[in-house]
Formats: structure tokens, sequence, C-alpha cells
């Protein structure tokens, strides 16, 4: 029997496109269902977002889950992301430049405020937690983790980010995410006025309303381009008066806009 060449090399080539196709699909899957990991989100609305056949998007989930890229829950049957791909997550945001550069910065607020200070990167509409940097008070504030993912909005350095936004992506964060705004003690008319109020003072507040007992104040790192991030200080209600949240957002924003240098 003749072996065809040009044949088997038109079916590896073949082959090899299918494969690529499958794994741009895959990762359009996985990218979905990390925007909505808070919230888990169905196959059919994962299938239907990327366009594909239920069959596709089902084959390619079980693929995933199977790497533990992806868990679905048991009793919502709504997908989140896996251990493995938060394994990665972490790994990653352990040498995010931008954290590289600022992390002395951070270190400086927490130190000179005596409490914690956040770190948050805006991916989308939502916000997660990069970094936490304890200060020496004694009683820790447990108001978001490294590696939470919440809408853009939610916490005072989202609130920060969220201010920056035009008008019309505020609404649209706003009508897509009003459950999880109402869980944090929000409703739209609520945000908006602290919108206002952030884009005056050039700080945001929240007062004890996402973390019972505990306020923060928050506000951008001043960066070129599309890339927004933000710093925040969290603290018990006690140590948070409202002269003690304007002298830390007054800090806030005047560090961050001349950030500690990198020994690096």
């Amino acid at each position: 029997m003749e072996f065809d060449e040009k044949s088997h090399d038109m079916d590896t080539q073949s082959q090899l496109v299918g494969g690529a196709q499958s794994f741009r699909r895959a990762i359009s899957l996985l990218r979905l269902v990390a925007r909505d990991h808070a919230q888990g989100v169905r196959a059919a609305d994962l299938a239907s977002s990327c366009g594909l056949e239920r069959s596709t998007a089902y084959r390619l989930l079980a693929a995933l889950e199977e790497e533990q890229l992806v868990r679905k829950d048991a009793n919502t049957k709504r997908f989140h992301l896996g251990m493995s791909a938060m394994q990665l997550g972490f790994s990653a945001m352990s040498r995010i430049p931008l954290l590289d550069l600022y992390r002395p910065t951070l270190q400086q607020i927490a130190r000179v405020s005596g409490d914690t200070v956040f770190m948050l990167l805006q991916q989308g509409e939502y916000c997660i937690c990069v970094h936490r940097e304890e200060g020496p008070f004694p009683i820790r504030v447990f108001a978001t983790y490294v590696g939470a993912v919440r809408p853009v909005g939610i916490g005072a350095g989202g609130l920060a980010i969220l201010a920056t936004l035009p008008d019309e992506q505020i609404e649209a964060v706003l009508a897509r995410h009003a459950a999880s705004f109402e869980t944090a003690g929000l409703n739209a008319q609520s945000v908006r006025r602290i919108v206002a109020r952030t884009r005056r003072l050039g700080y945001s507040e929240t007062l004890g309303v996402i973390t019972t007992g505990v306020s923060a104040v928050g506000a951008v790192i001043p960066l070129p381009g599309d890339v927004r991030a933000a710093v925040s200080i969290g603290a018990i209600d006690a140590r948070m008066k409202p002269e003690r949240r304007a002298q830390l957002g007054e800090y806030l924003v005047k560090t961050l806009a001349n950030p500690v240098p990198s020994a690096g």
C-alpha cells in the first residue's frame, strides 16, 4: 500500500486546527466561569454565551471538570472555578508586576495607618483582591480575602474604581449585579450617591454596611490606559470616625500618586 504523504500532512493539519478550536472554546468557557465564579453559572447559559451547541459545551465542561479547572455545585448545578484554576491564579498573583511595584507602598500605608490594607484589580465588571497587608493594630478585619472576586462597586476599593467609570457603564453594572449589591446592603440609588461623593472627595467610604462593624476608605491607583486598581484601608468602626476617614482618604490619594520606590 502506497503512503500518501500529502494526504497525511493534510489530516495532521486538520487535527491540529480542530484541537486548537476546541482549546479556544474551552478557554472561553473557563473565562465565563471565572467571571461569574462567585454566584456560579449554568451550563446552558455558558453554551449560549459562547455560541456553542449544548452537547459541545457539556463535553468541554466535563473535560474542564475532570482537570479540576471547574467544579459543578451538586445542589445548584452551577459551575464555579475548580481547585486547579484557583491554584494557578494564586501562583500568578504572587508575581503581579503592579503588586511588586506597589508592595512597599502598601506596607507603608499599613504601618502608618496601623490597619489592614487591601489591593484590588479590576477584571471586566469584577474586582479581585490580590493582596492583604496587616498593620500593627491588634484587631484584624476580614472584609475580604486574597483571591476574593466581587462585582466592581462592592467594597471601598471597588467603589473607588466604580466611580472612575462612565455613567452608562455604572448603570450597566448596577443592573446586571443588582442582587449582589442588595446582599451587600446597597441599592442603585445609594451607590449613585456614593459615586458622586467619591468623585467629589477623590476617595470612597463604606461605613459598616458590607461587613458589620467594619468601615473602610479606598482610592484608585493612578495608572495609564485602561488598567484600574485600587487600595483600601479597613478597620473596626470605632477607629473610623469621620475625621480619621477624611485623613486616611486624603493620605491614600497622596500616597498612591507618589508611591514608595520599589527596591527592585
